[in-house]
């Protein structure tokens, strides 16, 4: 994971936080965050196991800062580790902010799916 300054690895998702997604604080549900990471992680491990993949799990998650209705989410995905059938996604979601155009990075984690053939069954990871 990279530093507070700027984000580690390739911009793999970007979408905008709208006011049906807020909390009962008015920002951000956590939820939607962890979603789109899931989506973009997702996208990341299919091009890396050419082919289907699933979430197996939510290695871990911090949540930084909130995201607030306007910013743009940006998430960005790197490979933590290529196994034989799974593969680890590191992922870093930064806000562009609204109100100020600043970036600022909202939370990160690291997701593992496995690549799985037609039936659902593991595969090996094609790399």
């Amino acid at each position: 994971m990279s530093q507070d300054n700027a984000p580690n690895g390739t911009l793999t998702l970007r979408t905008v936080a709208m006011p049906a997604d807020v909390n009962v604080n008015g920002d951000i549900f956590g939820g939607w965050v962890l979603s789109q990471m899931d989506i973009a992680g997702g996208i990341h491990a299919i091009e890396e196991a050419s082919g289907r993949v699933t979430t197996v799990s939510v290695n871990e998650m911090t949540f930084v800062r909130p995201v607030k209705v306007g910013d743009v989410l940006c998430v960005y995905t790197s490979v933590e580790r290529l196994g034989n059938t799974s593969i680890a996604i590191g992922l870093e979601a930064w806000a562009l902010r609204q109100i100020t155009g600043e970036r600022e990075k909202v939370t990160e984690g690291v997701f593992t799916y496995v690549a799985i053939d037609a039936d659902g069954r593991p595969r090996p990871v094609k790399g």
